[in-house]
């Protein structure tokens, strides 16, 4: 019992689980703006808003092909819906708030495993070899 008690304790359990909560609440947010918003506005621009209907039949079958488009449709909307209002602005809003790059350090490399350790090293940290 002790160590399941640690493993639903430890931080990333917590962490992703609230992770997914707000995950399932965004989504429904979009869902929400794109079905509410977005495709009746698009339905009063260009007439019909719902394509569930249209179908075509072939030796009996039935292929409703207006339900994927409604899938497509909704997909793409989706999908923008969430580049252009939501990633563009926080990518914008990181690279205001980005800190200056760091300053290159002057590297060398190391004679046995030549990777680039900084000048000043004794001692390379990746093979430990003793640099004179």
């Amino acid at each position: 019992m002790k160590d399941f008690r640690e493993f639903l304790l430890r931080g990333n359990i917590v962490d992703l689980a609230v992770a997914v909560v707000i995950g399932v609440a965004f989504g429904a947010l979009i869902n929400s703006l794109v079905v509410d918003l977005i495709t009746p506005l698009i339905a009063a621009i260009g007439g019909q808003q719902d394509f569930s209907a249209l179908t075509f039949t072939v030796n009996g079958s039935i292929f409703r092909y207006g339900m994927f488009l409604n899938a497509v449709f909704a997909f793409v909307l989706i999908a923008a819906v969430i580049f252009f209002l939501v990633v563009k602005p926080v990518n914008a809003l990181m690279n205001r708030y980005r800190p200056e790059p760091a300053v290159d350090e002057p590297t060398k490399e190391c004679p046995e495993c030549l990777s680039a350790i900084p000048e000043a090293a004794k001692r390379c940290a990746f093979c430990t070899t003793e640099l004179v």
